[in-house]
């Protein structure tokens, strides 16, 4: 399945929305992204998974990447609306603790 990423900003803020599946063959899509925003610095950056259906081992990595790239950069990851598959996987792996889960996309950023 192929994987879509699209980036806007918002208010200041970054947001990613994704939708597909990630995993070992796409998740070098996402991880391009991430590389060439991290380039801008920015403070925030919501990933919008509400359309990402699978998440394997491969993209979390590339989520803890970019997480981690951030905070040295003195910003900010979160993840908004994953699906009950994805939102499992977080939990199971604890991820559910390290980055700042939104059950729904922020209000504040939900107009384009």
């Amino acid at each position: 399945m192929e994987l879509k990423v699209s980036t806007r900003s918002h208010a200041g803020n970054t947001i990613i929305a994704v939708s597909g599946e990630i995993d070992l063959y796409t998740a070098p899509r996402l991880q391009a992204e991430f590389t060439r925003l991290l380039a801008e610095r920015p403070d925030r950056v919501v990933i919008d998974m509400a359309g990402v259906e699978f998440c394997d081992s491969t993209g979390m990595n590339v989520l803890l990447s970019a997480l981690k790239r951030l905070k040295e950069a003195g910003g900010v990851l979160e993840v908004a609306s994953p699906r009950p598959a994805v939102r499992k996987i977080l939990q199971v792996t604890g991820l559910d603790s390290v980055f700042i889960v939104h059950d729904e996309l922020p209000a504040e950023l939900s107009q384009p």
